[in-house]
């Protein structure tokens, strides 16, 4: 089966622009041969001026083919002109309609997708893929049609006035061909894919590092606190230093090549001139010198063209990886949950290109208005059997149920309704606090977003912000701390007012201030209620109705606090542990 090219991909974005792209293509030749007429009339100004030498006063069309050069110099400028029109429209339309297939394609995927790829790469795909498409389209593929053009029409002037000379100066062209073909093809787009890679690996960690920097000025570390970044960068850095060393003789011999153009006429001219040579030589020669700078320049936009072929290719493989994603299947037969109970049987899960379970086999009954705490140590698997009830991801094995109905068999729609997360970070978008809230319910009132931010503690924010909960997040120096953000965020989850809450760290960047509202306001929250809390502060859960400790992806300990004190395992270790934290003070 033949490999669509990277040309048919584009155009299946580009709808009826696509005829704009052809016009780009065709306008962009014109102007190239248009552009090759003035060295026409530059050969009939030097032939007319030799032909009357010594004796200039008698030329009588220099002013004539002048103006004729100029009049086509400029009509190819205004051609190429509208070549570059035609070709921004296609590919502004073709650049917007990528991005929003892409994000509409997003929006399908689990919520797994963005922790597993992290949000840094996906921007990325989405942000520099997409432009790198509009940069070929607009600029590069109209260049390259012109790009081939041009040779054309040389070849027709450096055959026309001298076939010897004209042959000569393709000696350099054909070498330069031979020497770039080791620099590009398979092995281009394999480099192109690493450094690519690479690239994207190192915007990922930044985007972690700059997330973590209150932690480093914090405990005073650098950047190598974080090695991952620190590892990112050596490798970019060993990457493009080895790629350098390798192009760097065959691209000096290239260029060299490329530019001996003069060094085979002059060679020739000694030897056809052994003999003495004429008025039409020393024209046509003349000529050659003027005209043959311009098989260089056409060169190097050719070898250019053909890294940028690889640059967009990789640009659309990036896409086409997040488009070939898959959203998680949906029921023919949706089921209504008969309550909100929640149900783990025998879940296993394991992350793609993992070598161990995340989870192995869980078991475990939530009762409708039951609140449970997740706890344990960090990677034990608290956050991931969470996000398993609202199917950020699908079990390995095993099934989970809400209301004695699988959580698969019932619609992604109704399962969003039931179910509201309060995360560790919470997000704000840069727009109205009213706005933010009201995520949670598209369709609520200014009166009903005014008591779900009271419900959630947020009074004292909304007081001290210029224009209330009009006020744009972000604009003008205003912003949030973290713990205020994470009211805004429970006011969302209040107005939403899902049955099943899910509450992943949610204490986590509060102050002691904003902790004690924080909590008030989960109370509110909670009521009547099922509870899932995912904690490190083991305060926050004591009075949960029921504490599972998870270690190694297994539960290790459940009961109340209380009970679970009393067995003197995992948990009242980790109790122990967490209150010397408490009570630790710098000594004087």
């Amino acid at each position: 089966m033949k490999k669509e090219s990277s040309l048919s991909k584009l155009f299946a974005y580009a709808g009826k622009f696509r005829y704009l792209t052809i016009a780009s293509w065709i306008l962009s030749v014109v102007s190239a041969w248009l552009a090759l007429v003035p060295f026409y009339y530059i050969w009939r100004i030097m032939k007319e001026v030799l032909s009357v030498a010594p004796d200039f006063g008698k030329a009588a069309h220099l002013k004539e083919y002048g103006w004729a050069a100029v009049g086509f110099a400029i009509l190819s400028m205004l051609v190429y002109v509208f070549a570059l029109m035609c070709s921004h429209l296609a590919a502004f339309r073709v650049q917007a309609n990528i991005r929003t297939s892409l994000m509409r394609h997003i929006l399908t995927l689990p919520m797994g997708f963005l922790d597993k790829d992290g949000t840094g790469k996906i921007r990325k795909i989405v942000n520099e893929s997409s432009a790198a498409t509009e940069t070929y389209l607009a600029h590069q593929l109209p260049d390259q049609a012109g790009a081939i053009a041009t040779p054309a029409g040389l070849l027709v002037l450096l055959m026309v006035f001298d076939f010897r000379l004209g042959l000569l100066s393709l000696i350099p062209v054909v070498a330069a061909f031979l020497i770039m073909g080791t620099m590009t093809g398979q092995r281009m787009k394999d480099k192109m894919e690493e450094y690519q890679n690479a690239l994207d690996e190192m915007s990922s960690e930044a985007v972690e590092y700059v997330r973590g920097i209150p932690v480093v000025k914090t405990f005073g570390q650098s950047v190598f606190s974080f090695k991952r970044f620190q590892a990112s960068i050596r490798k970019y850095e060993k990457w493009t230093i080895a790629y350098t060393k390798e192009m760097r003789i065959p691209m000096t011999v290239y260029t060299t090549v490329i530019n001996a153009v003069f060094a085979v006429l002059i060679a020739a001219t000694f030897f056809f001139t052994r003999n003495g040579a004429d008025n039409t030589f020393l024209l046509n020669l003349l000529f050659y010198i003027i005209i043959t700078p311009i098989i260089t320049v056409t060169m190097n936009k050719i070898m250019y063209s053909s890294e940028n072929q690889l640059i967009v290719a990789d640009a659309i493989s990036r896409i086409e990886s997040i488009l070939e994603k898959k959203p998680l299947p949906e029921t023919a037969h949706a089921q209504e949950p008969e309550n909100n109970s929640i149900t783990f049987e025998n879940v296993s899960f394991r992350y793609e290109d993992a070598g161990r379970d995340a989870l192995h086999q869980i078991n475990l009954a939530i009762k409708e208005g039951e609140h449970v705490a997740f706890v344990g140590p960090s990677g034990g698997g608290k956050t991931t059997l969470a996000s398993l009830v609202a199917r950020f991801f699908d079990t390995t094995e095993g099934r989970i149920l809400i209301g004695n109905k699988d959580v698969k068999e019932i619609s992604s729609r109704q399962l969003m309704d039931m179910v509201s997360f309060v995360f560790q970070d919470s997000k704000l978008l840069k727009t109205s606090i009213l706005e933010n809230v009201r995520m949670g319910k598209k369709e609520a009132t200014r009166e009903e977003v005014m008591q779900a931010l009271k419900e959630a503690q947020c009074e004292d924010i909304i007081a001290k912000l210029p224009d209330g909960i009009d006020t744009v997040i972000g604009s003008s120096g205003t912003y949030v701390s973290g713990g205020e953000a994470q009211r805004f965020s429970i006011a969302r989850a209040m107005l939403k007012n899902a049955p099943i809450l899910i509450l992943d760290e949610a204490t986590a960047f509060a102050d002691p201030d904003n902790e004690a509202k924080v909590q008030e306001a989960f109370s509110r929250l909670s009521k009547g209620k099922t509870v899932i809390m995912i904690a490190h502060r083991l305060s926050s859960i004591v009075d949960a109705d029921r504490i599972c400790v998870l270690k190694d992806g297994s539960i290790a300990e459940e009961g109340t606090h209380e009970t679970l004190l009393q067995k003197n395992g995992v948990y009242a270790h980790m109790w122990e542990e967490y209150n010397k934290s408490v009570q630790w003070k710098v000594g004087a």
